[in-house]
């Protein structure tokens, strides 16, 4: 078995964007997946009539991540939830964050927070390393995002089995 020295590693890529600051104001879209991608947040099912939207039903720990994540707004006064799904093997959350005049929280700093939360409320790791994210870049931008999120679940049932892990 061949081994690399420490130069020879390939390069992780940063999760972060450099030119980036994640306290400013502005709109965050962040996914985050389970660990191994696999399905433990919730289920979707088809909707009754095509003029519904599909149906999320969550498990014991999509409950957990439900109240966590409606609880964001409680622990952060200049973080408030703009939108989210939680589908069975990641979340997708759009946050606004605004300077109120208090303590700056960045969007990392949230999802890292609600990642604890959830983990330990569940009893066990449940999270991947790290996110994405994505900073909303105009009313346009922010219009194409909510409508990913609401879309999320009809898709999900087009691909499940592309999507969930083993």
């Amino acid at each position: 078995m061949k081994t690399l020295s420490m130069n020879q590693l390939p390069s992780r890529k940063k999760n972060r964007l450099e030119n980036i600051n994640y306290t400013e104001n502005g709109v965050y879209f962040i996914t985050i997946c389970s660990k191994d991608k696999k399905c433990i947040f919730s289920k979707v099912y088809p909707a009754a009539n095509d003029a519904l939207a599909p149906e999320i039903k969550l498990s014991s720990i999509g409950r957990i991540l439900n109240n966590a994540v409606n609880d964001i707004e409680n622990h952060y006064e200049n973080v408030s939830l703009v939108n989210y799904v939680i589908m069975p093997n990641h979340i997708h959350l759009l946050i606004s964050i605004e300077d109120v005049g208090g303590r700056i929280i960045s969007a990392p700093t949230v999802v890292g927070s609600l990642k604890r939360i959830v983990s330990r409320r569940a009893g066990f790791s449940i999270w991947q390393k790290g996110f994405y994210d994505h900073v909303v870049r105009d009313i346009d931008d922010l219009q194409i995002k909510r409508d990913y999120i609401e879309g999320n679940p009809a898709q999900w049932l087009l691909k499940k089995d592309e999507y969930c892990g083993k």
